[in-house]
């Protein structure tokens, strides 16, 4: 068993039943690290989901970690980001049956989305029924302005680095 939990600085840090940190992460974005206020996973462990201060939904791939955490090649791969509200994420949960990420917020919106594309599907007291089938077309709430990111299997580990680099005075600059 795996414990992971949310931080401040924006790292995920995933925890042995007996206390010991195993993996430390950070989501790969373009934005500076913002506190992370939400997670979930699905039921076979295989996805983790973070919610953000910021409303940005991270979606990472646990499933070859998961299943053995000694071997170092086992990667947790983030695979999608998206920005899902335009306010602090307070909840998100999967539903396994419909694939799909259910997303609350401190403005009172919740909204639902495809799991695998991050595609906008509806919010929770629409006039018309939710179309889970149809995921190809993409539109987005009225508050939110950026389609959702792919991560590329090229793009960098998710792992937190440590580096050693004191900070020197240098009076002459």
């Amino acid at each position: 068993p795996i414990l992971a939990s949310a931080h401040e600085n924006g790292c995920i840090c995933l925890w042995s039943i007996q206390g010991n940190l195993v993996k430390e992460l950070l989501p790969f974005s373009n934005y500076p690290s913002v506190p992370l206020t939400a997670l979930c996973t699905d039921t076979s462990t295989k996805m983790l989901l973070a919610g953000s201060k910021e409303g940005h939904i991270v979606h990472w791939s646990i499933a070859s970690f998961v299943e053995d955490t000694q071997k170092s090649q086992n990667q947790i791969k983030e695979e999608l980001c998206w920005r899902a509200h335009s306010t602090e994420v307070v909840d998100l949960f999967h539903e396994e049956e419909k694939n799909v990420v259910v997303t609350a917020s401190i403005d009172g919106s919740v909204r639902l989305w495809h799991a695998m594309n991050g595609h906008y599907l509806g919010y929770f007291g629409q006039p018309r029924k939710f179309e889970l089938s149809d995921t190809s077309q993409l539109t987005l709430p009225c508050d939110v302005n950026s389609f959702p990111t792919i991560i590329k299997e090229g793009s960098k580990h998710m792992e937190k680095k440590k580096f050693g680099y004191p900070l020197m005075l240098d009076r002459d600059k």
